[in-house]
């Protein structure tokens, strides 16, 4: 099939790549022209592990084309792929500006029927605005199909390849005919394509992230209470996702949720619930609690220095939101950062991929490392704010001859409590005991 895609940000760069992987003629779209040239150049504009072997396969067998040609680009399309950012606005509304914008645009440039395909996170009833957009501009006939996406970042490839399931919101039985022959290679094992109506479609995305969100931000509570009551959260949590009703997933502790997805989908369904007069108590729950769970770190180093860090130097590891992607949009690691630097301490910071969208926030406000050792030359503290699977087993003894003091602050939980008491760290974790040095003693002390 031919294909347009517009936008070529994670979400529209994934699916158009993945979709060219099966044999289709994708062209993308995108107004920014330097991001254009490079990817025309063989160039990736994003880190997401597997992208880069599919990127340049397809550029190579000429099924992946880049322009910023918007006419070019849906001439011959038959299905249009809308994957265009839905940032959150002053008032915590997705801004449908760019999707409906978009339409306008399309609108005015088609001469035979399309699929127009949502594939970006938008409100409910966003389906129904774009139909009434190209009643208003054009005579041609299209049908405005609901396709949400679920790719989780690091794994976007394989859940694109493989998704868990395909949600497709149309009435209209053609576009179901060819939804489902496009998405037929993805669905091989048996898993479903999913239709419903539209506005069941864009509830779905915005239900199924603002769950994960609960659950996480549930555990984040959970941890903080077995700080408090001595117990391991880590025995909790086995014991929890042991039952087949709750699931071993998204039970894991740490700094809150980010990213470019939980944080806005969050806010813009309790912003659609006070637009519809529905008081949403739990949601605006988790988005409070993950609000301060992001600097939790920050409160228990503060305690742990007398109420006084101003002049301490820190360093911390990771900086993306989670592993295995450079994206820090909304990362714990920033409000770390931030708080640090606003009670007078200085920091370094590493992170395998992470270090340049840093640096064009903080930009020289920091000290930007080149490995995860050399990070830690003056450090008071280490930090650990993100998973990478570089930190879980790290060089112990080289690290202990460079930072000054033996002090960790682990926001990921990422080492055993038996091997840091023998290496006689004091190390505060998220939910666990906290183990103390004193006077050349090792103690494990509840707290």
């Amino acid at each position: 099939m031919k294909i347009a895609v517009i936008g070529t940000g994670y979400v529209g760069l994934v699916t158009g790549t993945c979709l060219a992987e099966t044999g289709n003629d994708v062209t993308c779209v995108d107004i920014n022209v330097a991001k254009i040239q490079k990817m025309q150049a063989g160039e990736l504009p994003i880190y997401e592990p597997g992208l880069d072997l599919l990127f340049h396969r397809n550029i190579s067998q000429k099924r992946l084309t880049f322009t910023t040609d918007l006419a070019l680009a849906v001439k011959d399309a038959q299905i249009i792929f809308m994957a265009l950012p839905t940032p959150p606005g002053g008032d915590g509304a997705a801004d449908l500006s760019y999707i409906l914008g978009a339409a306008k645009d399309i609108a005015h440039l088609i001469t035979d029927y399309k699929i127009i395909v949502n594939k970006s996170t938008v409100p409910v009833g966003t389906a129904d605005k774009v139909s009434a957009i190209f009643k208003t501009y054009t005579d041609i006939k299209v049908d405005v199909v609901s396709n949400p996406e679920f790719l989780r970042e690091g794994v976007a490839v394989d859940d694109f390849m493989k998704p868990d399931r395909v949600v497709l919101g149309t009435t209209s039985e053609h576009a179901k005919k060819i939804m489902t022959e496009l998405y037929a290679p993805y669905v091989r094992q048996g898993n479903p394509i999913l239709f419903m109506d539209e506005r069941s479609s864009e509830l779905t995305k915005y239900a199924a992230n603002s769950f994960l969100a609960t659950k996480i931000t549930f555990m984040n509570e959970i941890a903080n209470l077995c700080e408090l009551l001595g117990a391991d959260v880590d025995a909790v949590r086995k014991g929890m996702g042991s039952d087949e009703r709750i699931g071993k997933r998204f039970l894991f502790p740490g700094i809150g949720y980010g990213g470019s997805c939980f944080p806005k989908d969050v806010q813009a369904l309790v912003k659609a619930s006070d637009e519809n007069v529905y008081d949403f108590k739990i949601l605006k729950s988790v988005m409070e609690v993950n609000e301060l769970q992001k600097t939790i770190l920050v409160d228990k180093v503060i305690t742990y220095f007398n109420q006084n860090i101003s002049g301490k130097h820190f360093a911390i590891w990771g900086l993306a939101f989670k592993p295995e992607t450079d994206d820090v949009r909304e990362a714990p690691a920033l409000y770390i950062i931030k708080a640090l630097l606003d009670n007078g301490a200085s920091v370094s910071v590493f992170d395998p991929e992470g270090m340049e969208n840093v640096k064009s926030i903080f930009e020289d406000k920091i000290n930007y490392a080149t490995d995860q050792y050399s990070v830690l030359e003056g450090a008071n503290a280490l930090l650990i704010a993100t998973e990478w699977s570089v930190f879980r087993n790290p060089d112990f003894e080289k690290m202990s001859a460079i930072i000054a003091d033996r002090v960790i602050f682990d926001g990921r939980n990422l080492f055993e409590l038996a091997k840091m008491i023998e290496l006689g760290y004091y190390y505060n974790s998220i939910g666990r005991a906290l183990i103390e040095v004193k006077e050349d003693e090792m103690l494990l002390q509840q707290k």
